[in-house]
C-alpha cells in the first residue's frame, strides 16, 4: 500500500468500554500503545476483542492492562497466544507517574475506553484516569441524558 492511500485509512475502533462512560466520571484521557504477539493483532484484525472488564495499573514503573479478552487466533494452531494475559502499554514514564499517583493519591482508576488500529495500522488503547460514580450519579446521569434527549426532539418540533 503506498503512503497516501495508508495516511487516508480512518482508525478502526476493535473494542469499545461503553460501559465506562456509565460507571465512571471520565477525566484526562491518553493514547497508548500495546506489546502484543502476532497472533493477538491478528484475532484484533479480526474485531472480536473486548475491554469491558479491564482495568490499567502501574506496577514496577510500568503501565499494565489487565482482563482484556482478546480471542485465539483460528489459524495459529499451537502458536496461539493467552486470551486474558496481562499486556503491557507503552506509556512515556511522566504519565505512568502522573496515573499512578492519581490511583494512590485521589483513589481514581485507569480505565481502558477502546483499542484501535491508528492511522498507521499500530494498535492502540485510549486509556482515561476515571473516577467511580455512585448508583445515585448513575440515576442522575440517566435522567440528565433523557432530558437533554427530550428538549433536542421538542426544538426539532418546534423549530
Amino acid at each position: 500500500m503506498s503512503e497516501k492511500k495508508k495516511k487516508n485509512l480512518p482508525r478502526k475502533v476493535v473494542a469499545d468500554n461503553r460501559r465506562a462512560r456509565f460507571d465512571y466520571d471520565i477525566g484526562e484521557t491518553f493514547e497508548a500503545g500495546i506489546a502484543l504477539t502476532g497472533t493477538e493483532v491478528k484475532s484484533l484484525r479480526n474485531g472480536k476483542a473486548t475491554v469491558a472488564e479491564s482495568y490499567a495499573a502501574a506496577k514496577a514503573g510500568e503501565m499494565w492492562l489487565y482482563n482484556a479478552f482478546i480471542p485465539e487466533y483460528l489459524e495459529a494452531n499451537r502458536f496461539n497466544h493467552e486470551t486474558r494475559r496481562p499486556r503491557k502499554l507503552l506509556l512515556h514514564k511522566r504519565q505512568i507517574s502522573r496515573l499512578a499517583h492519581a490511583v494512590e493519591r485521589d483513589g481514581m482508576t485507569v480505565v481502558p475506553l477502546k483499542i484501535y488500529f491508528n492511522e498507521q495500522g499500530r494498535a492502540k488503547v485510549e486509556i482515561a484516569l476515571a473516577k467511580g460514580r455512585k448508583t445515585h450519579d448513575k440515576r442522575e446521569a440517566v435522567k440528565e441524558r433523557d432530558w437533554s434527549r427530550d428538549k433536542a426532539r421538542l426544538m426539532r418540533e418546534k423549530g
